[in-house]
């Protein structure tokens, strides 16, 4: 694709709040997951049209004007262009300041700052437990371990909380360095301990070796170096060795990463098409991919936008089976927009197609085989099949 584009093509309904986007970071999902508010709506323009493309973009100069305005009146720039969003009709449009979009951006290079703890709600008794323990973090070297239920952040107590406001108190002020006391009960014994936050990297691809001699590659979200991560899994597989790809639950993240992702699997062509207010565009694979290696793809109701990409671009061209449930239908592109008092919006300026010239947006991709809660033993057979396992 274009030298420099980056498109993002990530789940990011209105109503971002603060702390949300931490959310998930911290529970392994792509942080644009974490929007919270109103779902967005279904259906698509010109419903009469099988294909019909969207036209929700948003005026990105009047965007800037309706800002401006509202600051040379006194008010908030960022409400402004909140409010602006909100009446468009874009979907996926979002306003963040300053601090949030850092976040962001933080989130999309497979990194964020906190404490290395995954937080849940706790299935007995309430409130809000430990689930995961990041390795080297801070949490594991002050002892802290998955099953340990939290009592306070700060002083603050948490019993009442939500998952997503006792993350944003752990994420506190996001720099690296700063202090938080967690107070943490292990049975019968509670315990205060003082953690210094830390820049922490997720890793959004875990690949495995399955009883049949298949690799498993699990694709959780498409930022920065997850395309690289998925093509050395594969030039590493076995020879003979098919490929497991399961993108359930991957809610999307930059275009680029999709790319290299299709291009460990063709060897070259389209990988999607795509305009930008009105210009036509197009993704293609790199030349080299291992063309023959036995490929089933894994899909939900959670696969989404860049991880939609992908997959549209493996079935329509024939290279994988995919198996298990129509995916989400979000295939939008948002470009950031800086804005006069320095926050950005994030707006959408394209729609992008499969290769088959197939649209995405609010209709998803139904897989070639449709399975349910057997979807992975389902597709280890169908790969089986294929010669994928010994």
């Amino acid at each position: 694709m274009p030298a420099g584009v980056d498109h993002r093509l990530c789940i990011r309904p209105r109503g971002v709040l603060r702390g949300a986007v931490l959310t998930l970071v911290f529970t392994g999902v792509l942080a644009t997951a974490a929007a919270t508010g109103a779902l967005p709506r279904q259906g698509v323009a010109g419903a009469g049209s099988p294909d019909a493309v969207r036209t929700d973009t948003v005026d990105r100069a009047a965007l800037n004007r309706a800002a401006a305005a509202a600051m040379a009146d006194g008010k908030s720039g960022k409400q402004a262009a909140e409010d602006f969003v909100s009446r468009s009709g874009d979907r996926w449009g979002a306003v963040y300041d300053k601090k949030e979009y850092a976040d962001f951006e933080q989130a999309l290079d497979g990194a964020y700052t906190g404490v290395g703890l995954s937080a849940g709600r706790a299935a007995e008794g309430g409130g809000v437990k430990v689930t995961r323990v990041q390795p080297g973090g801070p949490a594991e070297r002050a002892g802290l371990r998955a099953g340990d239920r939290l009592v306070s952040v700060d002083g603050r107590p948490v019993g009442a909380l939500s998952v997503s406001e006792v993350v944003s108190l752990l994420r506190g002020d996001g720099v690296p360095g700063s202090a938080v006391v967690l107070r943490v009960e292990r049975g019968r014994a509670v315990r205060t301990e003082t953690l210094l936050r830390a820049r922490l990297a997720t890793d959004p691809v875990s690949v495995r070796r399955l009883d049949d001699g298949a690799v498993l590659i699990k694709v959780a979200a498409f930022t920065k170096g997850a395309g690289s991560r998925v093509r050395d899994a594969v030039r590493d597989a076995p020879a003979g060795a098919g490929v497991l790809l399961d993108l359930r639950g991957n809610s999307g993240g930059l275009v680029a990463e999709a790319a290299v992702a299709a291009s460990a699997f063709l060897d070259g062509g389209l990988v999607a098409t795509y305009d930008v207010e009105g210009e036509q565009r197009a993704v293609y694979a790199d030349g080299g991919g291992d063309t023959g290696r036995p490929l089933v793809a894994l899909i939900d109701g959670g696969t989404m936008s860049a991880a939609e990409l992908l997959t549209g671009a493996l079935q329509d061209r024939g290279r994988a089976v995919t198996v298990g449930s129509r995916t989400f239908g979000k295939g939008s592109v948002q470009m950031p927009s800086a804005l006069p008092d320095g926050s950005v919006a994030e707006l959408t300026v394209g729609h992008y197609r499969t290769p088959a010239g197939h649209a995405v947006d609010g209709r998803g991709i139904t897989p070639d085989l449709t399975a349910g809660e057997k979807a992975e033993e389902r597709a280890r057979t169908v790969l089986s099949g294929l010669g994928g396992g010994s």
